[in-house]
């Protein structure tokens, strides 16, 4: 077994012994069979002509340096992003109509991603399997971006993100009775944990209307079924295209509806802030599809959760909230019930 910690891999040499062909000996290798250990195999060779013992660079162990992992970075600087683009909506949402922002929104996520694709691509860049499953991820995102407006307008920031965060554990639900996937007992305890959290941030009486508090959770179904639809679409769609799609079904869906309710920004400011939340979320999205380019989805979802606290620095940054005591309460076991649901998933793949 020292042998295989210094790294020796395929066949290694045992002990002599035994008997066979006169002048020979035997060697002891060792088969990898799965994940089940080593299986010992007798192995003959002429006394004079033994295989030479390969000593190939050490690997670490691929948890060793987990946090160096640049998926993990990639989703940290998304969730940051994602916080900055709500928290920012929030705060432009003072001055102009959750259509406003929902516009330019999509008008700076469609614009951008065609401007960096085009030269790239040329028209090819609208080549897609499959449009109609285009066309309903595009409508699933814009009517989730306009009931998400409309809850931040009447809820806190952070509030609202730990909320938010029950998507995955929707997810296993959708799993289950949609997709016909098995879902572990110790899963479900989670999906429970997880909804008593989110009960706990919109309870009545707490900081947050509790009629928004269930448009929050609208939000958290129609984005589970967004997710769905993606993961469904990734294997045969390039998410380069899905991107570019989202943004210009959303752009002309946000355009229709803002036309009888335009109102033109008045002072460089509100141009600005606008701006802002279609660059930090559409970047935000695209660190989001890096992240997951870099590490699995074991390794990367547990550090989604940050959100939560990027969103909760910005509310008491620029709205100076802070939730309660309860609200906390809730917003923690959202997360905990979330990143173990993750690593239960994760663990079941590997």
């Amino acid at each position: 077994m020292r042998a295989l910690k210094n790294g020796i891999s395929g066949d290694m040499v045992g002990e002599c012994s035994g008997s066979g062909p006169k002048g020979a000996r035997r060697l002891h290798g060792f088969a990898l069979r799965d994940s089940l250990g080593l299986q010992r195999v007798p192995r003959w060779h002429p006394s004079k002509s033994l295989p030479p013992v390969n000593h190939p660079p050490h690997q670490p162990h691929p948890s060793s340096h987990a946090w160096l992992q640049p998926g993990i970075l990639f989703a940290v600087l998304a969730m940051a992003s994602l916080s900055f683009s709500d928290a920012t909506s929030k705060w432009v949402m003072l001055s102009v109509t959750p259509l406003m922002v929902l516009w330019f929104r999509y008008a700076v996520q469609a614009v951008g991603t065609a401007l960096v694709l085009a030269p790239m691509r040329g028209w090819a860049m609208w080549r897609t399997h499959s449009l109609r499953w285009q066309l309903l991820r595009g409508l699933l995102m814009v009517s989730c971006s306009l009931l998400a407006f409309y809850c931040l307008q009447r809820m806190p920031v952070a509030e609202f993100t730990a909320t938010v965060m029950l998507t995955p554990l929707v997810l296993t639900a959708l799993a289950r009775f949609v997709m016909k996937e098995q879902v572990s007992p110790l899963r479900w305890l989670m999906v429970v944990g997880g909804l008593i959290g989110a009960m706990l941030v919109i309870r009545p009486g707490g900081q947050v209307d509790s009629s928004v508090g269930w448009m929050a959770l609208t939000v958290v179904v129609t984005y589970a079924v967004f997710q769905a639809v993606t993961s469904h679409m990734t294997r045969t769609e390039d998410p380069a295209v899905m991107q570019l799609y989202t943004g210009w079904v959303g752009w002309a869906v946000s355009t229709v509806l803002v036309f009888n309710a335009w109102v033109t920004p008045q002072s460089v400011q509100e141009w600005a802030l606008l701006l802002l939340v279609g660059l930090a979320a559409t970047l935000g999205q695209y660190l989001l599809i890096v992240a997951f380019s870099k590490a699995p989805a074991s390794v990367v979802s547990p550090f989604l959760y940050t959100g939560v606290g990027f969103s909760t620095l910005m509310g008491w940054w620029l709205f100076d909230h802070i939730p309660d005591a309860l609200a906390f309460t809730g917003m923690g076991l959202v997360v905990l019930c979330g990143v173990v649901a993750g690593r239960i998933k994760g663990s079941a793949k590997a």
